[in-house]
């Protein structure tokens, strides 16, 4: 027998072994692959679940229109399959059969809508990836099922959890309306009301996760069904959570991820990407958020570069007048980061804090001025194009900060900052007006060398000083237009012919446009906006590629807009119309009717009472009868175990003593005969349980042949004792 077992076992790893190798070459070696289709339906009806479930797999794995019907029929008789592995691999052969026949869809869609019924929570998550790939927009499929998958959601396999999270998302966004929305009209009708509340309890209400009764109770349900994940190991689940409550929840009850993914922040550095930039588009939105944990976004110094920006962007974002003082001494140490690119960014977060937060651009505005000075170009370079915009965006008097800065013109090499320092010179022309020539003077020697980018601001500056003072540059202007004309650069040369026909016309032919130069030139520009780079991703579902991409991806969809009125909340409803349960209500509707006698037309009220006395007596009567009768049996019971015991010694007595007299045996033996045969009494839990068995089917005329015997058995007993008595 052992070796049955053993031989037995070994011949289903080795099918399954062969049908791995198939799975990984079918698509390769199609013509040899078909000729084994045989073997995988015979496969199909072996009695080991694993084989049936690798016999499916590897049948669906071969991508041939010729076996299209073949693989139909496999995958409806195996979402019947008793073994809920097998229909697990069912759910996962649709979306293969779907793609190598579309033709199929509505016929799967049935066998889908069949799996998403399915109680198990191991083919939950794999109904639902099916149903994703499918047909992600026949929400009318889910709505039996939501609160059941809300009820199991905690009990599916990781990735399963990911998908149902996912989906269920989506069919929130569909069917709720938004909770932030029905919180501000209900916030706006108490304040609008008479009767207002105690400071106390607004307090709390501001300080509370959310108004519960402007949430949907199916939303509750999900939320309540979701929020345990965020203890979950998987960093997916926990990210799927975060979304869920960032796209659908209220905004007072976000703060419950926040420590999730806190925690998460100490995974692996591909796990630690992703999370940072969940967060910093969260933080982009919700500023206070994060705030408690802004110790926890400081740079260490093994962090790589594409870490480092996205803590710095998170520090930015968080940035507040009470931590405004921690987070510059925090940035000091950075500008001076021997990552280029890290320390670039962190002078471009310093002029961020500077614009959006007034009390320090003084502060901010003196330590670039200070940057100015060092002697890393990259830095500089950033420096001057921040101080550019911060510029723009005050009213002070800027003549002393341009004057610092042009001396830089000789020192610094970054393009861009000489394209910056350039503008800033000709957009305040008129505030250094002696200030213009001298420079001009100096980058028309460098002209033909500078980059393209330069050029261009050259040129610009020298049409605004022509414009302010044209007499001291009389002889400037045309020669940089004249080094303009030829350059190699097409844009460089229309910006040269575009100029020189405005300022300087021909005395025969004067240009029409010569009195719109002023406007053309000198007219103002609005101040630049210093905002996170991360403020329109949320337009994009949290933890999708697209929204890693900033872009739409392939596959991409984008998250449906909450409806201003909610759709009919009776269709998540759910009516058992089951025979068990049409059975139990006609018990319980047959018992109360026999509890409340009819009366009838010759009754009267004396005659009710007089009957309903009567029938308490008979049933006292009954009672004490039934009692009476209860200790008989049990007094026979023990008469009939005292005989059993006397037969067991008897039999002892007559084995011991071989010598006695056949006659003494014989009169022993008609004893034995004589006496009558023992009453047997089926007690009470063997009645229920026989009762029990028989009436827990839907169907009332359909008795599994297997439960027979045991019925039988249970109640036989009670048979015989009847049979006794009639007798």
């Amino acid at each position: 027998g052992i070796n049955a077992e053993y031989g037995k076992q070994w011949y289903q790893r080795r099918v399954r072994g062969v049908y791995m190798y198939l799975v990984r070459y079918a698509e390769e070696q199609q013509d040899l692959a078909l000729l084994s289709i045989s073997t995988f339906q015979k496969g199909l009806k072996d009695p080991n679940q694993l084989i049936r479930a690798s016999a499916l797999r590897v049948l669906s794995s071969i991508r041939v229109q010729m076996i299209v019907p073949i693989m139909m029929l496999a995958i409806k008789d195996s979402v019947s399959d008793l073994s809920p592995y097998v229909r697990k691999t069912a759910a996962h052969a649709i979306p293969k059969l779907f793609s190598l026949d579309p033709d199929q869809g509505e016929q799967l869609i049935d066998v889908v809508e069949k799996l998403l019924q399915d109680k198990t929570t191991l083919v939950a998550g794999s109904a639902v990836m099916a149903f994703e790939q499918l047909c992600p927009t026949r929400i009318d499929l889910i709505h039996k099922n939501y609160r059941r998958l809300c009820a199991i959601v905690a009990d599916i396999d990781e990735w399963g959890q990911c998908a149902v999270i996912n989906m269920l998302t989506r069919y929130a966004r569909n069917q709720f309306v938004d909770p932030n929305k029905k919180a501000a009209e209900k916030g706006s009708d108490d304040e609008s009301s008479e009767d207002s509340e105690d400071s106390d309890e607004n307090f709390m209400n501001s300080m509370s996760t959310g108004p519960l009764d402007v949430v949907d109770p199916d939303l509750r349900l999900l939320l309540q069904a979701c929020r345990p994940l965020l203890q979950s190991r998987n960093s997916a689940v926990v990210m799927q959570v975060a979304q869920l409550f960032y796209h659908c929840a209220p905004e007072g009850e976000i703060v419950h991820v926040v420590k999730a993914l806190i925690r998460l922040l100490k995974s692996k550095r591909e796990t630690q990407v992703i999370v940072l930039t969940n967060i910093t588009t969260m933080s982009a939105k919700y500023r206070k958020l994060f705030e408690m944990h802004m110790k926890s976004f400081f740079v260490n110094a093994s962090d790589p570069t594409n870490v480092r920006l996205l803590k710095l962007e998170i520090l930015t974002n968080i940035a507040t007048e009470a931590n405004i003082s921690v987070l510059l001494r925090e940035f000091q140490t950075y500008v001076y980061s021997s990552d280029k690119e890290f320390a670039a960014a962190t002078v471009h977060a310093i002029g961020r804090c500077a614009a959006e937060i007034s009390e320090v651009t003084d502060v901010c505005m003196h330590g670039l001025m200070n940057l100015i000075s060092t002697k890393d170009d990259t830095v500089v370079g950033e420096s001057v194009i921040v101080i550019k915009k911060l510029l723009q965006m005050q009213a002070s008097d800027k003549s002393s900060i341009i004057k610092r800065m042009t001396r830089l013109l000789t020192t610094v090499t970054v393009p861009l900052a000489r394209a910056s320092i350039l503008w800033l010179v000709g957009e305040y022309v008129e505030k250094v007006p002696k200030l213009a020539p001298d420079v001009l003077r100096k980058m028309a020697k460098s002209f033909a060398d500078e980059e393209d980018i330069v050029k261009l601001q050259i040129l610009n500056l020298a049409a605004k000083a022509w414009i302010v003072n044209n007499k001291k540059i009389t002889l400037l202007v045309p020669y940089i237009l004249a080094q303009a004309k030829y350059d190699l650069n097409y844009d460089i040369r229309d910006r040269e012919r575009f100029i020189r026909k405005v300022l300087c016309p021909n005395a025969e032919n004067p240009s029409p446009l010569e009195k719109y130069a002023k406007k053309f030139f000198m007219n103002s520009k609005p101040p630049p906006n210093l905002r996170s780079t991360f403020k329109n991703r949320d337009e994009y579902q949290l933890g999708s590629l697209s929204h890693m991409l900033n872009s739409n991806a392939i596959g991409y969809q984008s998250l449906p807009v909450f409806p201003e009125v909610a759709p009919d909340t009776t269709v998540r409803t759910v009516v058992d119309n089951s025979w068990a349960a049409q059975t139990r209500e006609s018990r319980s509707s047959s018992a109360s009717a026999t509890n409340h006698k009819t009366k009838g037309f010759y009754s009267s009220e004396g005659d009710t009472d007089e009957d309903d006395s009567e029938e308490e007596d008979s049933d006292s009567d009954d009672e004490e009868s039934d009692s009476e009768e209860e200790s008989d049996e049990e007094s026979d019971v023990e008469s009939d175990e005292e005989s059993s015991e006397e037969e067991e010694s008897d039999e002892e007595e007559s084995d011991e003593d071989e010598d006695e007299s056949s006659d003494e045996e014989s009169s022993s033996d008609e004893e034995i005969v004589k006496k009558p045969p023992p009453k047997v009494k089926a007690p009470k839990k063997v009645k229920a349980a026989a009762t029990a068995t028989l009436l827990d089917f839907d169907e009332p005329s359909v008795i599994p042949a297997d439960t027979v015997p045991s019925v039988l058995s249970q109640v036989s007993p009670w048979t015989n004792c009847l049979g006794t008595l009639v007798q």
